[in-house]
């Protein structure tokens, strides 16, 4: 039996490795082409339907829909109570009320 090098394992891992992602990056390029179609069909049910935002996240009321989210929602059960959902950290208020904000 011959013992290859540590040197040799790592390229073919390496070699093994760059050969997955550009099989990854084919399969993407694939894939899209494929799905173009199906996308116009479904913008075209999205805007007869009116559906609003995609749902980003589900714990909390003010940040499931970006959109349609006010000021008071994060603080109903106090006005200084703390944030006890992370992505309500994690997400920005919409343009529209940080504008608004700005004004007040």
């Amino acid at each position: 039996m011959v013992r290859m090098r540590k040197a040799n394992i790592y390229f073919i891992y390496l070699a093994a490795n760059l050969a997955l992602v550009f099989m990854l990056f084919l399969h993407s390029r694939f894939a899209v082409r494929d799905a173009v179609p199906g996308l116009a069909v479904k913008a075209e049910m999205v805007r007869r339907l009116g559906l609003t935002d995609l749902c980003l996240f589900t714990e909390a009321r003010y940040t499931r829909h970006l959109s349609q989210t006010d000021f008071n929602t994060p603080f109903q059960d106090h006005p200084m109570s703390l944030e006890h959902f992370p992505s309500g950290s994690i997400v920005e208020p919409p343009a529209y009320l940080r504008s608004r904000a700005d004004k007040l």
